[in-house]
């Protein structure tokens, strides 16, 4: 009885080499799913980022509808959601948030009016946070119209 229950206990769990195998086959499926997962996560942000532009224009769009003008590069993208002292017919929020959203890498988005007052731009500087670049590091945004 004692030998049957030896061996039993022997043959339960799993050998050091059956573990190793497991692990080897485990890194091999991360190191082939691993990177494109990643560079899904990566585009996503920027997609996000390109999104959440558009909205802002569209808001900035409609800002001007109400009140005639675009904002002042000093009461800036703020003033889609909290009315500006000098903005009669302010008729805001024209966003969801009570905050003007931050982009994907946790930086506010930059607003820029062209020098006629007619244009506006709302942009990201993606990733790198530095102007240019490509890929997940290019600039995110709809150029001055």
């Amino acid at each position: 009885m004692n030998d049957a229950a030896g061996n039993r206990r022997r043959q339960a769990g799993f050998s050091l080499m059956e573990l190793l195998v497991a692990l080897v086959i485990l890194a091999l499926i991360m190191g082939v799913v691993g990177p494109r997962v990643i560079g899904y996560l990566s585009r996503a942000k920027s997609q996000t980022a390109e999104t959440q532009v558009r909205n802002m224009q569209g808001a900035l769009d409609m800002f001007m509808l109400d009140v005639g003008r675009y904002p002042t590069e000093e009461e800036g993208l703020r003033a889609l959601v909290a009315a500006p002292a000098s903005a009669p017919g302010w008729a805001g929020p024209y966003l969801d948030e009570d905050e003007v959203p931050a982009d994907p890498w946790g930086r506010p988005y930059l607003y820029a009016t062209a020098p006629d007052g007619v244009r506006v731009r709302v942009y990201s500087l993606g990733r790198d946070g530095v102007e240019g670049g490509s890929g997940e590091d290019a600039d995110i945004g709809r150029p001055a119209r």
